[in-house]
Order: C-alpha cells, then structure tokens, then sequence
C-alpha cells in the first residue's frame, strides 16, 4: 500500500475528493454526481480511478445504491476534512482582502464559555484588533465533530469517545460541579431535607438525549431507584434555559459558575440539594498534527495564557504551535 501513495498524489483530483463526500451524503452514484455537476459515467469512472489508485473498494454497490465500506469512510471523512479547509483558506483569503489579520474558531461547553473563553477573546482583541473571532456554545460531541471535520480550530471540551481522542491532542483545565439551578422564588428554594426524590417530579430542562451530562443525570436516579424525570425541555442554549427558569418552576442542572451573575441578582438560586453529579474534566482540544493559521495560533496562545492564570494550571512551553503557511 505504501508504494500506491506517490501515485494517489500526482492523481488525486479535487473532482474526486467532492464526489466521495456526495456519495457518502446521497448514497447514489446518480444523485452524486449531479450534485457533483458531472455525468453518472464521469462519476462511475473517477471512483474507479481512485479505487484502483488505493487497491481497496471505497463503496459497497447494492439495489439501493452504494454505501461506504471501512476504507470508503476513512477516506471519506478525510475528503471532508479536505474541502472544509479549501473553504476555510478562502475565509482566510477573505478575511485579508477586506483588512482583517486572519481568523480563529473556537467552541466552548458552558461553564469556559461564560468565563475562560470571553475573558481569553477579550485579551486576544487587545492584541490582534483585526482578527475575526467565531465562537460556539454546544455540548462536547457535537464541538468534536465539528473539530475534526475541520470546522473549528480549537474546542475547550470534554473527549468521551475513545475512538477519536487519537486524533486529538487534549490539555486538561478542570472540571464542572453541577448545581441545580432554579428560580429565586421556586417553591423548592427554602425547602428543608430536600432530597433527589423531589427533584424527579420536578420538571426539567435537559441536554440533549445520549450527551454526557443527561446520562450521568438519568443514571443517579435510577440508582435510586427513581424514575428518571418525565416532564422534560431538551435544550443547550444557555439564553433559552435562563428564560426559562426565570418565567417557569423548571429547574436544571448546571455548574453554578455559569449563572453567578443572575445568582448575585437574585433571579436565580441553588436549590439546597447535593447532585451526586460530576461531570469529567474539560480542557484545550486541538487536531492532532493540524497546523493552525496565524489567527488560531494567536487564539490558541492566548487561551492558554488565559486558563493558566484561572485555572491555575502550569502554562505549556512557550514554543509556538505549528502554523499553516502558503507553503503547508
């Protein structure tokens, strides 16, 4: 396999990276290809041609169309990867024609987001004025998935899937105490002995089903041998929750450093109950061997600057991440 890789270089077409995701995305070679603007036997032999290339089958040919083999979604998530940062360096391109000095993404699980991350961002706009600063609030899967596809730098989350902290560096910061979070005025809020039997006929507002926080939460009731709640809003944005708990007896289970300010305020309070809850350490998440462009790079310093101080954690070496240049 080794000896094919000079000859997947000098034939690898763009043409083909396109088609691959298309055909991962529309499992037919038809639809592919006219999502791919080409001809079906235009795209029948540019897969071919990368098949032969590689020596393996990429996709599995059934009555219903086609669909990745384990070497097809290799290469396929790679393909992704690929087009993510052609659109990423026309951003960059962009971004430099208009006057700005490059950009840096970064997404955040809630608790960094409402302290480390605006006060890092804060401190890198003092410095670099003109670079453009994109940030997402989300749980940890989905800034991962975005990470390794390519369309974040940098995350400061938590790696729950063994499978792919492989392919990503993680520099640990601290951890997230939950609280339960509801409003100053709950009914729960002066009650005495409060136990978590109360709160699972509470009703809840909860991350997403499958996230780490909603099964660590299901899995305390029921060693209790509760219910998990039934009475239930599913969200992640943290306006929408404050909303919510602020007009509603909803309450959630949040790290109290995320809603300080509205505590100070006495919009909101922590409901006298011990949540045998402990979510996993977060940290500094970047793809493993990835250059970062200059404006990430500046980003990535700066956090780092930033969580040493907060999080009193030992700053890294101050050699420079790798960076992407014209010629990487």
């Amino acid at each position: 396999m080794a000896a094919r890789s000079p000859s997947i270089r000098s034939r690898l077409k763009t043409r083909q990276i396109i088609l691959l995701v298309h055909l991962d995305e529309k499992r037919s070679v038809l639809r592919a290809a006219e999502a791919a603007g080409m001809t079906q036997p235009g795209a029948s032999k540019l897969l071919a041609e990368l098949e032969e290339a590689l020596g393996v089958s990429l996709f599995e040919r059934h009555a219903r169309g086609v669909a990745p083999t384990s070497y097809g979604e290799i290469l396929v998530r790679h393909a992704r990867a690929v087009l993510s940062e052609l659109a990423r360096a026309q951003e960059e391109v962009e971004a430099l024609k208009s006057g700005l000095a490059g950009k840096a993404s970064i997404g955040t699980v809630v608790t960094p987001g409402t302290g480390l991350v605006p006060a890092a961002v804060a401190t890198l706009k003092q410095r670099h004025p003109r670079i453009l600063v994109s940030i997402e609030l989300d749980h940890s899967d989905a800034l991962l998935e975005r990470l390794l596809a390519g369309d974040l730098d940098m995350a400061v989350a938590r790696i729950r899937d063994a499978q792919s902290s492989g392919n990503l560096d993680f520099e640990p910061l601290g951890d997230e105490p939950q609280s339960v979070i509801a409003r100053a005025q709950h009914p729960l809020a002066r009650r005495r002995g409060l136990g978590i039997e109360d709160l699972a006929r509470q009703a809840w507002i909860l991350p997403p089903a499958g996230s780490a926080l909603r099964d660590k939460l299901d899995a305390m009731f029921l060693e209790r041998g509760l219910d998990p709640p039934k009475n239930v809003v599913e969200a992640s944005s943290l306006p929408i929750v404050i909303s919510l708990l602020s007009t509603t007896d909803m309450v959630v289970s949040l790290p109290k450093e995320s809603v300080r300010p509205y505590c100070d305020a006495g919009v909101l309070t922590v409901l006298p109950v011990a949540l045998a809850v402990r979510m996993d350490s977060f940290g500094i998440i970047t793809r493993r061997g990835h250059g970062l462009s200059p404006g990430a790079a500046a980003m990535l310093t700066v956090l780092r600057e930033t969580a040493a101080r907060m999080y009193s954690v030992k700053p890294l070496p101050a050699t420079p991440p790798r960076t992407r240049t014209a010629a990487s």
